[in-house]
């Protein structure tokens, strides 16, 4: 069992670098080793598996994560703790520290530079600050990954997760349901971190499709306009579309009509399928338009 996380070991370790959290850094460290079991058995981690880390802190996941895994690759932003993790990884031959921005990283390279193992996974602890950037833009680039098992904020959490007509549902919901089909692993309070956050937080695992949800022509248009309905929440799907795309509001309710949907419907109680049909049948009126 990795030995960093024991909330003693942790403290002797920042301690002795005299290590300061930096609060742009959104710094919060695991130190419960029954969350760090449950995600490392939620995220199935085997010897066939490449892991990517983003935001190792002081290794903890990493040293768990190496453990088992046949390859760890970890991304950290903060030079301060560059030479903490060559210290308590030191012995790990199956890993790989980069010092860097996670958001300028070229993921797509380090998969390739590492052929021998067919399975790709990304396990971390989010910094919260980057939570959502973070995650879409490593779907985004439609990298070759089996699963992605992150900590996050609570609330980020359950808008991935949420369904149409939620206060939670929105075009994050959306997006990520494209992508993957998510799974809420546990809840974690404050307590299990060093330093405590103010807000819970939740692990997810986001198992990767094969194959897109649903039949859309333009995935990017179908997220454009997405985008659209969601920009005013208050603002009926007609109205919101009309401002985004800038086609007439008759020509839109006809559309809404025609696929079944009532005058004042609103964006947030639309399925991913509904987003598809809508976004196929503006596209088709921009074609008239133009």
């Amino acid at each position: 069992m990795a030995k960093l996380v024991q909330s003693k070991e942790t403290i002797a370790v920042l301690q002795k670098s005299n290590f300061q959290f930096k609060k742009q850094f959104g710094q919060n460290f695991l130190i419960d080793p029954s969350v760090l079991e449950h995600i490392l058995d939620f995220s199935a981690i085997g010897k066939e598996d490449l892991v990517i880390e983003i935001g190792p802190g002081i290794g903890t996941l990493t040293e768990a994560l190496c453990e088992r895994a046949g390859f760890v690759v970890a991304v950290e932003i903060d030079d301060k703790l560059i030479p903490i993790l060559e210290e308590n990884l030191a012995t790990q031959d199956n890993f790989l520290l980069l010092h860097a921005d996670a958001l300028k990283v070229d993921f797509q390279e380090i998969i390739a530079v590492h052929p021998a193992f067919p399975h790709v996974k990304v396990v971390a602890n989010l910094p919260y600050y980057i939570t959502t950037p973070i995650l879409l833009s490593l779907l985004e680039k439609k990298l070759p990954l089996d699963s992605i098992t992150v900590m996050v904020q609570k609330e980020v959490a359950l808008r991935m997760k949420a369904a149409p007509g939620t206060k939670d549902y929105g075009a994050l919901s959306l997006a990520v349901q494209y992508y993957t089909r998510p799974e809420i692993v546990q809840e974690v309070p404050p307590h299990c971190f060093i330093p405590r956050p103010n807000v819970s937080s939740m692990v997810i695992s986001l198992k990767l499709h094969q194959k897109a949800p649903v039949a859309v022509a333009d995935p990017a248009f179908l997220f454009k306009t997405i985008k659209f309905s969601f920009m005013q929440r208050r603002k009926t799907l007609v109205n919101a579309l009309s401002a985004g795309f800038r086609i007439e509001k008759k020509a839109l309710q006809e559309l809404l009509s025609s696929l079944s949907f009532p005058e004042n419907v609103r964006g947030e109680t639309l399925s991913l399928s509904d987003f598809a049909l809508v976004s196929d049948g503006i596209g088709e009126l921009l074609k008239e338009k133009s």
